[in-house]
């Protein structure tokens, strides 16, 4: 079905994954780097676009080569937060009411900036943008709202950041899997503590990075503490691995959510010797996550960039995904690497696949429904429902039925 370019504009929307350090106005990487001397291998945006952030990339290594530089201008609080302010205000044009920002602290800790400054300054960032538009919105117009998911990496080298310099020399006897643990217990601990204790709008804990060869499970003590402490969760899974990713993010860490779970379909990739019936794994895996309203963010442009296996937008788990009656949201992963906007996720998922009105009604409405929301939950409901009349008067509006 065409949909009016107008409507697609106007509903109300949602990015429940995006990273930080891959969404940046290009114009302001450029600006930053010049100020803060870090070279990059253009300065115009043209020759960016031609050399790092591509409109196709031949593999997930060379998508994440961008982040090296996006990551260096991010070091000081007023980086951060303009940010984090743009990202806001990039999301409130394009008429996203509610976002959940996702990134990594420990990429940014250093001896100038603690966990809870880079914390703070990414949340004043948001914040404002959130203020301002909320002020001088229609009156019967939907609040802008946020919550920030903190992240932590499936592995790391000290050569990441001055942070993990320091926790690799410091404890320069302990084994690698052993200083990841550390590392993502230590970040379990300090968002805990850090929701609990000051305004910041922490609402969930990730892990991201490479599948292969680095486990989720090895992330386990991490993921109980904050299961313990009621934080909700969120992981990188199906990504570029297959579905005993997702399996492992759902049974061993309490995911609440799956990023990406493109691969969830793929029988061909369960390698474990113990799964006899690989194509009944798969269907007994997707059931479950069905049943259990396990949402999977959806990244389109994101997968077809980094798996050039998929081809076609037709050929996207998406379709499989819509046929399960999975519970699922579209989202950016990153508006920079991908140059992409929610928006264009819609209109990409509707030129693929025919999603009806009430596909299209379902997906918007449960993304705010299966969202980290951090009020209490009558308030969320209230939300979610003054989110949904909004939108059926758009429906009514602009006559989609």
């Amino acid at each position: 079905m065409n949909y009016p370019a107008a409507f697609l504009q106007a509903i109300p929307k949602n990015d429940l994954h995006v990273h930080l350090d891959g969404s940046l106005r290009l114009e302001t990487l450029i600006e930053l780097a010049r100020e803060q001397s870090v070279e990059l291998p253009s300065t115009t945006p043209e020759g960016l676009k031609e050399l790092v952030f591509k409109e196709s990339y031949a593999s997930l290594d060379e998508y994440l080569h961008g982040f090296a530089y996006t990551c260096r201008v991010m070091q000081d609080h007023e980086s951060l937060e303009r940010i984090a302010y743009e990202l806001a205000q990039d999301n409130i044009a394009e008429g996203v009411k509610y976002v959940e920002v996702r990134f990594a602290p420990q990429l940014h800790i250093s001896d100038r900036l603690s966990f809870e400054e880079v914390m703070r300054a990414v949340d004043s960032g948001l914040r404002k943008a959130r203020d301002e538009f909320n002020r001088t919105k229609g009156a019967d117009e939907p609040a802008f709202e946020y919550g920030i998911i903190v992240t932590a990496m499936r592995f790391f080298t000290p050569a990441f950041s001055s942070y993990y310099s320091d926790l690799a020399r410091v404890h320069k006897y302990a084994g690698e899997d052993e200083l990841i643990q550390m590392a993502s217990l230590e970040l379990a601990k300090a968002s805990v503590l850090l929701r609990d204790t000051s305004d910041i709008q922490v609402v969930a804990f990730d892990l991201a990075g490479s599948e292969y060869g680095y486990p989720a499970s090895a992330h386990q003590q991490a993921y109980d503490f904050v299961h313990e402490h009621f934080m909700k969760k969120t992981v990188h899974a199906g990504e570029a691995y297959g579905p005993e990713s997702i399996f492992q993010a759902i049974t061993k860490i309490h995911a609440d959510r799956i990023g990406h779970g493109l691969r969830l379909f793929r029988a061909d990739m369960i390698y474990s010797d113990h799964v006899k019936d690989r194509e009944q794994y798969v269907r007994d895996l997707a059931n479950f996550i069905a049943d259990k309203r396990v949402t999977v963010e959806v990244c389109l442009t994101s997968n077809l960039q980094t798996c050039p296996d998929i081809g076609a937008i037709e050929n996207h788990s998406l379709g499989q995904m819509l046929d399960m009656n999975l519970s699922l949201c579209l989202c950016t992963d990153n508006r920079l690497v991908s140059d992409t906007t929610v928006t264009n996720e819609i209109e990409l998922a509707i030129k693929g696949f025919d999603i009806t009105p009430k596909q299209l009604k379902n997906i918007m409405i449960y993304g705010f429904k299966r969202s980290f929301f951090y009020r209490p939950y009558p308030e969320k409901r209230q939300w979610v429902r003054e989110i949904t009349n909004y939108y059926e008067k758009l429906e009514e509006q602009f006559g989609i039925s």
